[in-house]
């Protein structure tokens, strides 16, 4: 038994219908690997439940797995907005959204984030940042000016597979991670914390 499988064994469930979705994920889809997964997957839950949001912003929606887990927790009320930029995803991720429990919770969106969240009129409770890491920068720039004091900004892979302690990368995307990560450690306006779960996980709060 390896330790993932160890803390798999020790947590609650992910469900049967997000275990039937990581699965068709991996089979069906390339990079099944950027699927959030079960253990990612409570955390999400969880934070929703601790932080109690209204709206969410999620940028890469990818096949649905992360939205669904935080739809899963959001108050009758509450809204997901996620947002997608490869149409080819489209049809297998809209399935899983729309058949899933939670449905009435979630909007998804096919196209560029920095356009749609200005369109979308929205002041977000939380946001969850996994898409193109190479303009993680401008994401951050972007939805800050859209979040509701005390609200929280959720960033996916910030460790990069360890690519963050390289003195001189040379591939855009390990430099837009380690951009982004500076520009939060600068940044007074917020609490932040990096969690070494899977790839790097971290929480960032806008400071009332």
């Amino acid at each position: 038994m390896t330790l993932d499988e160890y803390i798999e064994d020790h947590i609650d469930s992910e469900g049967e219908y997000l275990h039937k979705l990581y699965r068709a994920t991996q089979t069906k889809l390339l990079y099944g690997h950027m699927a959030s997964g079960h253990v990612q997957g409570r955390l999400l839950k969880m934070l929703v439940e601790m932080i109690k949001p209204t709206n969410i912003i999620e940028i890469g929606t990818f096949s649905g797995y992360s939205a669904l887990c935080m739809a899963e927790a959001l108050p009758q009320n509450g809204v997901i907005h996620t947002i997608e930029i490869f149409d080819e995803l489209e049809d297998f991720t809209r399935y899983w959204l729309e058949n899933s429990l939670w449905a009435d919770k979630i909007r998804f969106h096919i196209g560029d984030a920095l356009e749609i969240i200005p369109q979308l009129n929205v002041k977000f409770d939380m946001a969850f940042i996994d898409g193109n890491k190479r303009i993680y920068p401008e994401y951050y720039r972007l939805i800050k000016s859209y979040m509701n004091p005390g609200g929280y900004i959720i960033a996916d892979n910030t460790l990069w597979y360890g690519h963050v302690l390289e003195n001189e990368p040379q591939d855009p995307q390990t430099k837009g991670i380690m951009e982004f990560n500076d520009m939060v450690a600068a940044d007074n306006s917020v609490e932040k914390i990096i969690l070494p779960i899977r790839d790097g996980l971290s929480l960032i709060k806008i400071k009332e």
